[in-house]
């Protein structure tokens, strides 16, 4: 019997095709994005001219280890490869669960095109299905933007790691907001940004140009609709 392919693997494969010679890359944090760096790298090493833009320590550990030259934000990106922890029938996301969300927003904004890289579990009718929202905040003002989230009916937890708050590559923390399916996104990012001391959340809406989704052995692509 032969063994099953991995959906993750499967996705990097296809999104290996979007990569062009000399192109520069923003490479995403999780493990669908760990899939496609192993999977882009094993390019560079037949000869790929490629250049990474990291989204994490983490992720830049493993392209440094995996052979793939890393660069920063000094020009536009060609396309960035990410993975999501939620999309939406109209490629709306909700990203941050591995908690790289502010630099993953960084890099996609200064990228001509974001593909996202889900299996088919992470999509949702509408976001909030997973019931979860991450925010990220200043430690500072922690105890305000708690209070403030909890009265638009959040209720933050703070996120942490080995019995210790979990603290982010631009060293804040993150609450992460208990959530119902949300009947307006863009009103409550605009409601949480505009706390003070919150310096992003997980709400990528708009983003996205396509998502290509590993369902069953195959993948099929979303892309996004002209607005």
């Amino acid at each position: 019997m032969a063994a099953q392919t991995d959906p993750l693997e499967t996705l990097a494969t296809r999104a290996l095709d979007l990569v062009r010679e000399g192109a520069v890359v923003g490479l995403g944090t999780g493990h669908a994005a760990s899939a496609f760096i192993r999977a882009l790298a094993a390019r560079v090493r037949d000869g790929l001219r490629v250049r990474g833009v990291p989204t994490s320590e983490e992720t830049a550990t493993l392209a440094r280890g995996c052979g793939i030259p890393l660069v920063g934000l000094e020009g536009e990106l060609d396309l960035t490869v990410d993975g999501a922890d939620e999309v939406d029938p109209e490629l709306n996301l909700i990203k941050g669960y591995g908690g790289a969300l502010v630099r993953e927003r960084i890099v996609a904004a200064a990228s001509r095109r974001q593909v996202i890289l889900v299996t088919a579990d992470k999509l949702v009718e509408t976001l909030g299905g997973r019931g979860r929202l991450p925010v990220e905040v200043l430690p500072f003002a922690v105890p305000f933007c708690r209070r403030r989230l909890d009265d638009l009916g959040l209720k933050p937890t703070l996120r942490t790691q080995d019995d210790r708050p979990f603290v982010t590559d631009s060293y804040n923390v993150i609450l992460d907001c208990a959530i119902a399916p949300l009947p307006d996104p863009a009103g409550l990012e605009r409601a949480i940004l505009a706390i003070p001391g919150v310096i992003d959340t997980g709400l990528f809406l708009g983003t996205a140009a396509a998502v290509l989704v590993a369902d069953g052995g195959s993948v099929r692509e979303l892309v996004r609709r002209p607005s």
